[in-house]
């Protein structure tokens, strides 16, 4: 194998596989604080980390870790977002289980919400840059106002996730809370990125305009 060939960039992981390593560390957490009882009492071990949150966030911890070391292993990279993410969920999960405070893992998306939302609508209004850009201009190509249109929309949408976290965690069950990440959050986002379709469309580029620009 040739120099080129070792460091050629891998192909990206496919749609689908996207999708499962970003939703399969949902479903670890919702299965194992649903089950977390059940564990407890199958594996003495688990019984040590208190009640069934605190299982589901050990758990949580491992599959996020290992959907890491999958995308890294395939593509040979990670992006920024999903890598801030892992960090702040490890972060916070420790100090969950350290303190035996369910509070941490709870207010975490709100933190990193506000982080995203924070840092793309700062980054717009003070610097002028689109930071949507800069994450997705591989696979899309737009024009200026198409990016910026899409960078304000993807902050405020951050801006809102983090306030409905805030609202469930704190009126609602633990039960349902977990749930919800899954349930409410994933479906949010995904009408919310259907609904940007028309302005992609519009200002899309062909690739002689991408290539030019």
């Amino acid at each position: 194998m040739s120099a080129d060939q070792s460091t050629e960039t891998r192909p990206p992981l496919n749609q689908w596989a996207k999708l499962a390593l970003e939703t399969g560390p949902l479903v670890v957490f919702i299965m194992a604080n649903n089950n977390g009882d059940k564990l407890a009492d199958m594996f003495p071990v688990l019984a040590q980390l208190g009640g069934k949150i605190f299982v589901g966030t050990a758990f949580f911890m491992v599959a996020m870790t290992i959907s890491l070391i999958i995308t890294w292993l395939y593509e040979r990279k990670v992006a920024l977002m999903p890598l801030i993410t892992f960090v702040m969920v490890v972060i916070f999960g420790m100090l969950t289980l350290y303190l035996q405070d369910e509070f941490f893992i709870k207010v975490k998306p709100t933190i990193i919400n506000t982080m995203f939302g924070v840092a793309i609508l700062g980054t717009l209004f003070f610097f002028k840059v689109p930071v949507m850009k800069m994450l997705f201009d591989g696979p899309f190509k737009l024009d200026d106002t198409g990016w910026t249109k899409l960078s304000f929309r993807w902050g405020c949408f951050f801006l809102f996730l983090a306030l409905v976290n805030e609202v469930v965690w704190r009126t609602q069950t633990t039960d349902f809370w977990v749930a919800f990440k899954l349930w409410g959050v994933m479906p949010m986002t995904i009408i919310f990125m259907l609904f940007q379709y028309p302005v992609m469309m519009k200002h899309g580029l062909e690739e002689e305009e991408a290539g030019e620009g």
